[in-house]
């Protein structure tokens, strides 16, 4: 499956389009993280929890995305945006949106 955030695929002919698809993914994080994390916010630095954090909602909604284009027998998806979101406290939101494709390589 090629995802994409273009709306082209280099040497790729768009042969159909199938719809839009998207993929959510909600992850809870744990007392011991948001504290590591406020302590790492207060003597500066990244916080390496909560980027694995992230990265692996990230990871969840791009193949839920890419899961339902398949079933709608799309071999691609364009146009990917992705949109990180708290919901509440120790919550976090990632949705992960775009355009199934059906392409093949250009003659």
């Amino acid at each position: 499956m090629i995802v994409s955030t273009t709306n082209v695929l280099e040497n790729k002919e768009i042969v159909d389009y199938k719809g839009i698809v998207s993929g959510e993914a909600i992850m809870g994080a744990n007392v011991v993280r948001d504290f590591l994390a406020s302590v790492t916010d207060i003597i500066g630095g990244r916080s390496a929890a909560y980027e694995n954090k992230l990265a692996e909602g990230r990871e969840i909604a791009i193949q839920e995305m890419s899961d339902k284009a398949r079933q709608l027998g799309a071999n691609a998806v364009i146009g990917v945006d992705l949109d990180f979101e708290t919901l509440r406290e120790g919550m976090m939101m990632c949705i992960a949106t775009g355009t199934a494709v059906l392409v093949k390589d250009r003659a």
